[in-house]
């Protein structure tokens, strides 16, 4: 099948512009220091700006074109994360119909999207632990050391463990407070 055949000239100058952005937000991931690591959305907003500052494209396009690749990366980073599979799988075709190049630009953008969700899920662990003395609203609270369960009527100050004498707890997966 051949796409191009089946596309009004707008929806081309959209798929152009697509591919355009892609290959803008690659540029900008890699061009930025890993310690000022710009982020997916910031990439694309810097890409949607350039397309219209450069003509190509309005801002409503730029803004739709946007949002079309960052629903695509923020999934794809999403299924690799949460699976660990490869690019390929996710597409669910043969990555030898796609373009050497939109492949390499995708998957780099999508490897970036990844690792920042990664690291956003680990930033939600991380402050879904709740520790003895600070403070918390009511409900179940479960020891990470032992398993113990803390049942706090009303908002206030974590305690430790009457059990281990732990200090870091989760609320419960299983929450049927």
């Amino acid at each position: 099948m051949n796409p191009k055949s089946e596309h009004s000239p707008a929806a081309e100058k959209l798929i152009r512009a697509y591919n355009r952005m892609l290959e803008r937000v690659k540029a900008f991931l890699d061009d930025s220091a890993p310690d000022t690591h710009p982020g997916l959305h910031r990439s694309i907003d810097s890409a949607k700006d350039k397309a219209v500052e450069l003509g190509e494209l309005t801002r409503e396009e730029a803004e739709r074109t946007g949002y079309f690749l960052k629903r695509d990366l923020e999934d794809a980073a999403r299924y690799l994360a949460d699976t660990g599979h490869e690019l390929s799988d996710w597409l669910q075709i043969d990555v030898g119909l796609i373009e050497r190049q939109m492949l390499e630009w995708f998957a780099s953008a999508a490897d970036r999207t990844r690792l920042e969700w990664l690291q956003l899920q680990a930033d939600l662990r991380r402050t879904a632990e709740y520790h003895t003395g600070e403070i918390a609203g009511p409900g179940a609270l479960e020891c990470s050391g032992c398993g113990e369960v803390l049942r706090l009527q009303a908002t206030g100050h974590v305690p430790p463990c009457p059990r281990c004498h732990g200090t870091v707890f989760r609320r419960p997966a299983n929450r049927a407070d």
